[in-house]
Formats: C-alpha cells, structure tokens, sequence
C-alpha cells in the first residue's frame, strides 16, 4: 500500500495495511496536557471534532519517555489506539504534528492509518528567519509564523530586528532607537517596534511551539537607522555606482544622513569603527537583549558592509563577537565575518551565498570551521523565501538567481554546498524571509508555502539519497498532501502548478 504522505519526510515508516484508526467524538486524549492541547487543536481544525480527556475505550496516548534522540519520537497506530512516545517535549509536540498529517477522510468518516514511524532529526538547527526592520510586523502575525514553522518541525526564529530602515526593539539603555528611529517602513509605509512586553511575549509564545527565538541587530553596516538615534555614531553614507543602480531600478530615494530611509539599497551605511563610544552601544545593546532573550544565540549580523574598509569591518566584527561571547552567548554571524582574524572562535557562521559558492563565499564560510565552530545553511538561491516563486508575482526579488521554483529550493543537499564541510561542521537549516515586498501575514504565507517546505525537509530528514522519500518526486506528492490540512490551519498558500494538489 502506498506509505502516507508525510513533510518533513520521517526517518522510518512501514504502514502495514491494518485496519486503520477511527478518529469519532468518543475518541479522547490521555497524557501530556500541552502536547494534548496541541493536538486537540490541530484535530478540531482538520476535522472539526473536539476531542478532550472525556471519551470511550479508543484513546490517543501522549507521553515522553526519555533516553532516545533529543527531538525524537516514535508513533504507532492500529485500530485500537495511536501511541506517541516522545524522548523529550519537544520530541513529543513534533510526533503530534506528525500524527496531525496522517488524519485523512475516509470512506465513514476520519482515520489515521495503520504505522509505525521512528523519526528525528538530521541537524539540531532548523530554523526560519522573518524581517520585520523592512516592514514592521506586528506580534499577532509573528506568533501566526511561529504556528506555521512549527507544524513543520522547525525550532528556530531568527528575528531581523534591524536595518537601515528601522530599529524595531525598544530598550531602556538605548530608548532614542525606537523614539527617533521606528516610524517608517519601506516604500514609505507604517512602521513600528516591539516594547519589551512584546518581545517578551515572542519569546514565549515561541517556546510553547519549541522554538527558540534568535534576535539579530546587524552590524555595523544595515545601521543607517542608528543615526537617527545617534548621529554621532555612524559614518556619512557611502553612494557606490550600486547603490544609484538599486535607486534606478527600484525607485525611492538615496539615502541622506539623519534623514529616514525607505528604500532598498543595501551597503552604504557604516557604524564608526574606531571610536570607543560604538563598542559602548555594542555592549549595552547586547547586554540588554542578552537578558531578554533565554536561547543561547545572539546574531551581530556582519553582512553586506560595503561601506566599511574591510580591515575595519574586521576589528569590528571581532569585537562584538567577543562582547556577545563575554555575556555568556553565543555569536552568530553571516558569512562575511569569516574573513576577520580574532573573531570570537565560538561564533557560529550562517551561509547565504548561492548554492554553487561564487566570490570565495565558501572561503569565508570555512573560516568558522576552521575556527572550531559551525554553519547555518540558508543558500540564497534554494531557501530565501523571499525570492519570486515565479516571474509574474507581484511579490518579492529575483537577484538570487530568480525566480525560485519549488523543484530549485528541494534540490539541494546541505553537505555538497561548501566543499570539505559535512554534517558535523553544519549546525542546521534556516530559510530566511526578508520583507522588502512582505507587508502582512498574507504575504508571508503566499511567498513562504510550499517553499518552506523543502527549507524543512532539508534540515529534518535524512540526507539526499539516504532515503527512498529524498526525491523531487516523493516531496512534490508528498506536499500536494498537505493542502487540506493547510487551509484548514488557516495557511494561504502558494498553489503552484509544479504540484499536484490534493482536493477534498
């Protein structure tokens, strides 16, 4: 009998063609009470039925049992019972949403099929990042997100909570960012920022889903908003040819000193390097965020820093890292600040180069392994979901080799990207979002589903060619699955024609 269509793909199934499970009012829930609650919530979406601890003999049984894989769970089904054994909550909460895409519409009403599946991850990483410094996004929308990415087992969110369009967190060492700073968006729109409350409910909210949140103030370029709030700490903007061409193409204005910024260009503005009072904003905005956020990463950013010299973009990079390594955490980076000799050698490098390396990308990337640490893989041109999903969408870029299909972003194998670098020297996944066209959750669902998908795939399942279910062809029937239960979850999805929808 064809296996059910599961995303990420599992690490094990073997359906045995029983009698399957009937899923009926009568039908209750027993174990963990957060892993029920999230069920009976996935439940009553697909289905309708609300189902609780009240019931008949036939019962879906939550526990965590420790001792296997961090994240890990085993699910079994029969006619009598489903039984979801997690080897910790997190393990436990990814076997629910598992057991959420077996349900299916039978003959007599709703089921789940005879299996028995043995999952857990392939990487410990598996994260999606959303900007909201392009456009502001309220917390309503990244706590929607945060549903989204957790059906699919990611555990991180990357927060972009800075760029040269706005400053996006309120802190009381440094309140001028958001007061001078925070009202405007790109294109002119509405801005915004989070009050400590807000983040603090982020954070939360996240940890519920087993998410961490990972917030990112970039630095020093992608700091033209900081001289608003402080003049004297950024360098006057630095108009390269680049620069007039993005004006020329994409319309707006070029960036002025003090003045806000509500184009896209990228690459001109610089924090000042060698004045002290920059690395005392450094450490009291990381030192303020360190205690706000309970995740173990901090993220300096470190991209796109053209209009910083390279040797000082590298004492500066340096710096920071060890600031944030100092508070007791660990410094994230983009792969750009693997050329800086003295970076902190815990600093974990994330990669957004193309998937066939160009411009020593890869070199630079290396240089974190080289120093001991690991890599984030987010290639641009497979997992920016933020790229047009096709060339007459209305939404979203294309200079990473766009448009990217859903075929581009699944066909790609984290441990062929960067050469000599293998699975141990890859911490994770992450598919970033970045919000230049992005203005409501609306957007979000129509350029991130199904292509976050694939960005699942990639850092949950085995590795291409481990797997029968690790083929272009298995993913797009396997996702073409899923669309029932994603608009019954409320997700606007991209129906792209590169898969075959299922219809109820």
């Amino acid at each position: 009998m064809p296996l059910p269509a599961l995303v990420p793909a599992v690490a094990s199934i073997d359906a045995s063609g029983d009698a399957p499970f009937h899923l009926t009012s009568d039908v209750r829930i027993e174990g963990e009470t957060d892993a029920a609650a999230a069920l009976s919530a996935i439940l009553e979406a697909r289905t309708g039925l609300a189902l609780g601890a009240d019931g008949g003999p036939a019962t879906v049984t939550l526990q965590v049992e420790p001792g296997g894989a961090a994240e890990s769970y085993r699910l079994t089904t029969d006619a009598d019972s489903v039984v979801v054994i997690g080897a910790d909550a997190a393990g436990l909460f990814y076997g629910v949403q598992t057991l959420g895409q077996l349900v299916a519409r039978g003959d007599d009403g709703w089921v789940v099929p005879a299996v028995t599946i043995e999952d857990s991850p392939r990487f410990a990483y598996r994260g999606v990042m959303l900007d909201v410094a392009r456009h502001f996004h309220p917390v309503k929308t990244v706590e929607a997100y945060i549903d989204r990415a957790a059906t699919l087992k990611f555990n991180a969110l990357h927060l972009h909570l800075t760029d040269d369009q706005g400053w996006r967190l309120h802190l009381d060492s440094r309140p001028e960012l958001t007061a001078a700073a925070s009202a405007t968006s790109v294109g002119g729109d509405p801005g915004g920022f989070y009050s400590k409350a807000d983040y603090r409910e982020i954070v939360a909210y996240a940890a519920s889903r087993h998410m961490i949140v990972v917030p990112e103030i970039d630095m020093p370029g992608h700091t033209h908003a900081v001289g608003l709030a402080y003049p004297a700490l950024v360098e006057e903007p630095v108009l390269s040819e680049h620069i007039h061409e993005t004006v020329r193409v994409y319309g707006g204005d070029l960036p002025v000193t003090g003045v806000a910024y509500d184009g896209i260009a990228v690459g001109f503005s610089s924090l000042r390097i060698h004045d002290e009072a920059t690395y005392e904003f450094v450490a009291d905005v990381f030192g303020e965020l360190a205690g706000m956020t309970p995740g173990p990463y901090l993220h300096l950013g470190g991209d796109e820093a053209l209009g910083t010299a390279p040797e000082d973009f590298a004492q500066f990079v340096a710096r920071a890292s060890d600031i944030i390594a100092d508070l007791g955490k660990t410094p994230v980076a983009w792969h750009e600040a693997g050329a800086a000799a003295g970076l902190a050698d815990t600093t974990i490098g994330q990669y957004w180069g193309f998937v066939t390396p160009t411009d020593g990308m890869d070199d630079r990337a290396r240089a974190f392994v080289r120093n001991g640490a690991q890599l984030i893989l987010s290639p641009a041109d497979a997992i920016y979901l933020d790229m047009k999903h096709s060339a007459d969408s209305p939404l979203g870029l294309v200079w990473a080799n766009g448009p990217t299909s859903v075929a581009r972003a699944y066909s790609w194998e984290p441990s062929d990207v960067i050469a000599g670098i293998d699975d141990t020297d890859i911490l994770g996944v992450e598919a970033p979002l970045w919000t230049e066209t992005i203005r409501a959750l609306d957007d979000i669902d129509e350029m991130t589903f199904p292509r976050i998908a694939a960005a699942a795939e990639a850092g949950w399942s085995p590795a291409t060619g481990a797997s029968d279910l690790r083929t272009w062809a298995s993913f797009r029937e396997r996702v073409g699955a899923q669309g029932p239960l994603w608009a019954s979850l409320g997700i606007r999805f991209h129906a792209s024609d590169e898969i075959p929808w299922v219809a109820e």
